[in-house]
């Protein structure tokens, strides 16, 4: 099964932004290549619901994040890829050099398609050999080899059980047999060589009309090199960590979490069970709760991923999804009100899990929209409802506290936390530090009485 999720989720969490904004993809998207850039988009756009494909990238990362820099020179690709997308057959090299035509117009100027066709058949023989000699380091140095009696190992559903080096070999190993083919036999060349017109017109002919299918398949591999470098190197830069996907189901486990875009964010430990599945966040206006939860919901979408998250320790059973309620607008072209758009997410919601998806839900303030009696017997209903689908997990927040007690009597799996709010001299104070519990704190009015708006009110402008 696929994973799944929604424009609303990508949104909440920023994962691409708006208008040129940093999201959490610009965060990771330090590629040099084009290529590596469309297939890191590739990936955000589809995280995975298997163990297995999960562990493999978080180790191919761990894997490539080795390597200083990305071995090639990206304008090579450019070079290639152009050359590639030109299949008009009348672009083909002549092979007899001695033609009328052909010695005449070399008198005049160079001619501009021999130009394209050499520098195009060149590009993929600097390919080539780049490739090989990066393969070359990767047997001197991690001994990944054709004859290894790793090579026959399959990865397995717990990522403690192979490593890094387990992980990058099927790659590796599937790359070596593509150059071992013979339309890649370059093995008599040199940076140096000159190749005769012959030459040129016999490779032009197999790799840009005949093989390029083989070739675009060793740009993809390059590309995904590309990638792990570079999340690599996010990962270290920031002290993001890779996540641990679990074949056991129903757990999250995160230690030292913090969002990933907030410079010296305040770091949280966190976690659900299928004994504690649902958790139930109170606290005051500003005490960081939407922070918290978007934290959470980038961790869970990047775990999915295979991608490192910002925190010191993760492991998780995969999910099937993960829809989120955050930042939810109202529909004015629908003549849509906030509150009824929040009913028809909840819709949604609640049908995904009618499809026996086990899913990652996150709602930020549930029914804000309405009034307070609404509000609070609606929260009771929708969570305890929630609460009784074990498989998935749900992070709800509320300021109806009300509400909590009721919940704490009435379903054993909820997990009750709060982010405090101290006063300083009649100044909230937020340690955005989750403790267990319910909170009563309110302190609008203070906010309000601080900035003395009710003052400015009261004053009476003199003519």
């Amino acid at each position: 099964m696929a994973f799944t999720t929604d424009k609303q989720t990508i949104e909440d969490l920023n994962i691409f932004g708006k208008h040129a904004e940093t999201s959490v993809f610009t965060l990771f998207n330090h590629t040099v290549t084009v290529g590596g850039a469309a297939i890191l988009e590739e990936m955000f756009l589809h995280p995975m619901a298997e163990t297995e494909g999960i562990n493999q990238r978080s180790q191919l990362i761990k894997f490539f994040a080795a390597v200083p820099v990305f071995p090639f020179n990206p304008e090579l690709f450019d070079r290639v890829e152009q050359y590639l997308d030109n299949t008009d057959e009348r672009t083909k090299l002549f092979h007899d050099s001695g033609a009328i035509a052909k010695k005449i117009s070399s008198l005049i100027a160079e001619d501009p398609n021999d130009k394209f066709v050499y520098g195009g058949v060149a590009a993929i023989i600097e390919l080539i050999q780049g490739l090989s000699i990066f393969l070359k380091k990767l047997d001197s140095e991690f001994h990944i080899t054709d004859h290894s009696p790793d090579s026959r190992l399959t990865i397995n559903d717990n990522a403690a059980q192979y490593s890094p080096e387990m992980a990058c070999q099927k790659d590796v190993l599937m790359i070596k047999e593509l150059l071992n083919m013979s339309i890649f036999d370059i093995s008599g060349l040199t940076e140096k060589s000159k190749l005769s017109r012959h030459q040129v017109a016999g490779y032009d002919v197999l790799w840009r009309f005949r093989s390029k299918e083989w070739i675009k398949k060793i740009l993809r591999y390059i590309y995904h090199l590309d990638v792990y470098i570079s999340i690599g190197k996010v990962a270290h830069h920031y002290g993001f960590t890779l996540p641990k996907a679990l074949a056991e189901t129903h757990t999250l486990v995160l230690e030292g979490l913090r969002h990933p875009m907030l410079p010296n964010a305040v770091t949280n430990a966190f976690g659900l069970t299928p004994q504690g599945n649902v958790t139930f966040l109170t606290g005051a206006n500003m005490a960081g709760k939407s922070t918290f939860m978007k934290s959470v919901g980038i961790a869970v979408y990047l775990a999915h991923m295979g991608f490192p998250v910002a925190a010191e320790r993760m492991e998780f059973s995969p999910l099937d999804g993960i829809y989120t309620t955050i930042n939810l607008p109202d529909n004015l072209g629908m003549g849509t009100s906030h509150f009824y758009a929040e009913v028809l997410r909840i819709k949604k919601v609640a049908k995904e899990l009618s499809q026996s998806k086990n899913l990652f839900v996150i709602i930020d303030e549930l029914f804000r929209g309405t009034n307070v009696k609404d509000a609070y017997e609606a929260t009771i209903a929708i969570t305890a409802a929630f609460a009784e689908k074990r498989n998935s997990m749900f992070v709800i927040s509320t300021h109806i506290i009300e509400a909590g007690e009721v919940l704490r009597e009435k379903c054993n799996n909820i997990r009750f936390y709060y982010l405090p709010t101290h006063l300083d001299e009649n100044k909230p104070v937020y340690t955005y530090k989750l403790e267990e519990g319910i909170t009563a704190d309110r302190h609008g009015m203070i906010i309000i009485n601080n900035e003395g708006i009710l003052d400015i009110l009261k004053k009476t402008k003199v003519s």
